[in-house]
């Protein structure tokens, strides 16, 4: 079956961190990956995982685009910072006092999202107290979906530093 023409942008020359700590819930972290694919940010998954990423579980679960994803694994928080200095923090949590929409983005910064259950962890909240947003919502809930959240942020962040400025049409294929 032909596909037709995609909408797209130039990656970054520095792409974003997409990282997230202690993820629980298997398509949650596969929507983050395919956000991830689609945006050439890097994934980092920090710490326990509630679930496999062995080739097999992949596999099973239909990722037909998980080779697309620049995967990075780490022990914990401190491990991503000592791999990636540069990157600065920027903390996602509901329970922040300011909207991710006055964050100062840069090319290069990691965007920090926490377990889907508890969200992120005191301490390392504490790492970034200047550096903490939330994404406001208009409804009651207690918080959006993990993938939701991510999506949104990197979107915004991309967005705010031009990578979006210059879109173009690629044809499609045969």
């Amino acid at each position: 079956m032909p596909m037709g023409p995609k909408l797209r942008a130039e990656p970054l020359a520095r792409p974003f961190h997409v990282v997230l700590v202690e993820p629980e819930i298997p398509p949650n972290t596969g929507a983050v990956a395919r956000t991830c694919a689609a945006t050439a940010s890097v994934l980092h998954l920090v710490g326990e995982l509630g679930f496999s990423i062995d080739e097999r579980a992949v596999r099973r679960a239909g990722l037909d685009y998980w080779h697309l994803v620049d995967l990075r694994t780490h022990t914990d928080v401190d491990a991503f910072t000592r791999a990636e200095p540069e990157a600065r923090l920027h903390l996602f949590t509901s329970s922040a006092p300011r909207s991710h929409l006055e964050a100062d983005f840069r090319p290069g910064d990691a965007l920090v999202f926490g377990r889907e259950s508890v969200g992120l962890d005191a301490v390392t909240l504490s790492r970034a107290d200047a550096q903490c947003w939330a994404i406001p919502t208009l409804g009651g809930v207690r918080s959006l979906n993990l993938a939701t959240s991510v999506s949104i942020v990197v979107y915004e962040a991309l967005r705010r530093v031009g990578a979006l400025d210059h879109i173009f049409l690629e044809p499609g294929a045969a």
